[in-house]
């Protein structure tokens, strides 16, 4: 086992247990243990088909934390018109992101972490999501437009169409140096996905509580 210099466990050489890995706020997968000192909230972004609900529920299974999917805050209208094919503006995502945001207030009242999933397309919902909300961060999921195309085509009993992928790939704005988050690649195994998600959220966090 190493630790960096304020004590914080970075790295097990041995598998952990599970009831180590329920021990506080730290979480193993794959040999690392991920060190969250402070509350969080990990908005899970990115377009249609990147695979943002996976990885979500896999960072909160392993963190042992609540799972929010984003899509289940929409308004029925907004449902009713992704259903139709037609892209959402932004006043049909503002009462939506004001949703979540309220969701995320109600755990951040409780004292606990959650990860929930969110679009979040363009920094100006970034900054409502966050406004007020220091525990905020957001772990933007990427892949390439043709996977991404594949993957949605392929599923089955989403409201979303295929056709509305083009208009949010338009609309994406990664995110920026001065926002709170990180960008992980979803081209590769689930299991690869979240080792590199948690590796990330560990370091962002060292950085926040040092």
């Amino acid at each position: 086992m190493t630790r960096d210099a304020s004590g914080s466990t970075l790295l097990i050489s041995a598998p952990v247990s599970p009831a180590a890995q329920c021990h506080g706020r730290e979480s193993a997968v794959r040999g690392y243990v991920t060190p969250v000192p402070n509350q969080v909230f990990v908005i899970v972004m990115g377009v249609s088909g990147s695979g943002k609900t996976t990885l979500a529920r896999g960072l909160a299974q392993h963190l042992h934390w609540e799972f929010q999917e984003g899509d289940e805050l929409h308004p029925r209208s907004n449902v009713a018109k992704m259903s139709r094919g037609e892209p959402l503006t932004d006043e049909d995502r503002r009462p939506w992101l004001e949703a979540i945001g309220h969701w995320i207030d109600e755990r951040e009242r409780d004292g606990t972490s959650a990860v929930l999933t969110c679009s979040a397309l363009r920094r100006t919902y970034r900054d409502l999501l966050r406004e007020g909300r220091p525990g905020v961060v957001f772990c933007h999921v990427t892949a390439d437009p043709d996977v991404l195309r594949s993957r949605v085509e392929a599923r089955r009993g989403h409201y979303m169409p295929p056709s509305l992928l083009p208009s949010q790939l338009a609309t994406l704005e990664p995110l920026e140096p001065d926002e709170a988050g990180f960008t992980v690649s979803a081209e590769g195994e689930p299991g690869e996905v979240l080792h590199e998600a948690l590796s990330r959220l560990a370091a962002d966090q060292q950085g926040t509580s040092s």
